[in-house]
């Protein structure tokens, strides 16, 4: 059975930065997309801030398995009944994958309930990711830690509740450290957060940042039945 995917994206910095149309020609949700197009059990379907309904309309949702979102400079700009829905549909049972500064994004902090903020510099540190959890199914495939020569920083105090599991660790330059994996579940759906991926670095052209984000897809899938009974029923005694 094929998973069927919704990359959400801004889609502006790419037409008002050339530096970044130059890495991303297509948007990053294209880049993205085209990735895990190449895996014939994944369906793909891209979603940008400027369709109506933000791409994001009823019948998408529904049909939609496991959502990836990329945003920056624009969270404000996302309706908040849009951002409603998108919640409710994780909590159905639909995978949610949250790519660098979506950390802001209007849905992920509805699920953490938090302020989701962190430090950050925009300087192009190295970062070495290294894994903390080998065998676990998101990162398979992947060594006991791969580099990035250039990233923008983000540093802890991550202001997002206790993780069900951290499998990722940056460090940087500047000698900050990072929780730059790490999972959640609400409701029947589940939740992965994956720091790396500013738009003006080639980051998502990666292969270990790839095979990450396909590993995270499928482990992002819903189980069959995987859906939260809609409702708060208040059965009579003697029901069952």
């Amino acid at each position: 059975m094929s998973i069927r995917v919704t990359v959400w994206h801004e889609f502006r910095h790419e037409k008002k930065n050339p530096a970044v149309a130059a890495i991303y020609p297509q948007g990053i949700h294209e880049t993205l997309a085209a990735h895990l197009r190449v895996s014939p059990d994944v369906l793909v379907r891209t979603a940008v801030l400027d369709e109506p309904e933000h791409g994001l309309t009823d019948d998408v949702l529904s049909a939609t398995d496991v959502m990836l979102w990329w945003g920056h400079g624009y969270h404000g700009d996302v309706r908040d009944d849009i951002a409603a829905k998108v919640q409710q549909r994780v909590l159905e049972g639909m995978g949610l994958i949250v790519l660098h500064s979506a950390h802001h994004a209007k849905p992920f902090k509805r699920l953490m309930g938090t302020t989701c903020n962190l430090k950050w510099r925009e300087s192009g540190d190295k970062e070495i990711l290294w894994v903390t959890k080998p065998h676990h199914p998101i990162t398979a495939g992947i060594e006991d830690h791969f580099t990035l020569d250039h990233e923008e920083m983000y540093g802890e105090y991550f202001d997002v509740p206790e993780p069900m599991e951290t499998l990722l660790i940056s460090s940087f330059t500047g000698g900050e450290v990072f929780r730059s994996g790490m999972t959640w579940t609400r409701g029947a759906g589940k939740i992965f957060y994956f720091r790396p991926g500013h738009e003006t670095f080639p980051t998502y052209h990666n292969a270990n940042v790839l095979r990450i984000i396909g590993n995270a897809v499928r482990w992002c899938a819903p189980a069959a039945g995987g859906v939260v009974p809609p409702g708060c029923p208040n059965p009579p005694v003697g029901w069952v």
